[in-house]
């Protein structure tokens, strides 16, 4: 049987369990195209738990990492959450812990603490409001501007909001070990060997990276932006697992990764035989205890709110 064959089978079967299951597959852009494409929804983070929290499914099979499960857990608590890859981790949600951030609360007792999705629910559970690269902006925002603000954990999302709201933010010191990688060197090379192509960055990259960029904007925002613009090419600084989207919606459009290390592992962790057997088996489930559940469900509500 060829790979092509044999991703075939594992569609029809995937297909054929969700219906059974009465579930809902929720695929993030940076997964692998098959995954994409088994997919009832597929989109950033935002988008994702919007829909998990609207939908009438009894199972939601997240394709994804551990605290996007853990964010539709905390969404849907009667629902059965599964992550097909139980170590699909994210190493940013683990450079902050709730005993940390509880210490620097003290410091600054008057802080309204914004947590990037990316982060456990005992996390969440000690922050005030959450959000996405998509609406981060939105959310610094909505913020009175007598309240000091911590900023939790990507420097480099941080910095970005900062610079684009004005505001004044103590930034952990945490990052996306993937979007972290890419350099302005790259970013320089990639257009001199593409001259007419529009830098695309995610506001995970570094500063640096981000003044190189034509567009700065979350996943989502960056195929939207690739599908309205009259450019031909394009250079896409984030994960590759978006450029099967990019090609999808924009056939006539070319686009060059800034460089070939934006793959992260724990993304590339769920194959198609792992949503077939995690559809098989109802296992893992990823669960939140009902107080953690509660307050971290306080950060999340008031992030959807925020229109």
């Amino acid at each position: 049987m060829t790979v092509e064959e044999k991703i075939s089978q594992l569609t029809d079967e995937v297909k054929r369990l969700k219906t059974e299951r009465n579930a809902l597959i929720l695929a993030h852009v940076y997964q692998r195209p098959e995954v994409q494409e088994v997919a009832d929804i597929i989109g950033d983070s935002l988008e994702l738990s919007r829909r998990a929290a609207a939908t009438d499914a009894e199972v939601i099979v997240f394709c994804g990492v551990h605290f996007m499960a853990e964010s539709a857990a905390i969404l849907s608590p009667d629902k059965i959450v599964l992550l097909p890859e139980e170590n699909a981790g994210c190493p940013m949600a683990d450079m902050v812990t709730a005993e940390e951030l509880r210490a620097k609360k003290r410091e600054i007792p008057n802080a309204v603490v914004v947590a990037y999705v990316n982060t456990s629910a005992e996390v969440k559970a000690e922050c005030d409001i959450c959000c996405t690269s998509a609406n981060a902006v939105k959310i610094v925002q909505s913020i009175p501007e007598d309240k000091p603000i911590i900023f939790i954990p990507d420097k480099n999302l941080g910095s970005y909001v900062a610079n684009k709201t004005g505001r004044a933010m103590t930034l952990w010191e945490g990052w996306c070990n993937t979007h972290d990688w890419v350099t302005p060197e790259e970013v320089r090379k990639a257009k001199e060997e593409h001259p007419n192509a529009l830098v695309l960055i995610h506001p995970e990259c570094r500063p640096e990276v981000v003044a190189l960029a034509d567009y700065v904007s979350s996943t989502t925002g960056l195929i939207k932006y690739a599908k309205e613009s009259d450019a031909k090419e394009f250079i896409v600084g984030t994960e590759a697992g978006i450029m099967h989207q990019l090609y999808k919606q924009c056939p006539d459009k070319d686009f060059y990764l800034a460089t070939r290390r934006l793959v992260c592992p724990n993304m590339k962790a769920t194959t198609l035989e792992k949503v077939k057997q995690a559809l098989e088996t109802m296992q893992p489930q990823i669960t939140v205890s009902p107080d953690i559940r509660q307050k971290a469900l306080v950060s999340l509500e008031k992030m959807l709110a925020v229109k």
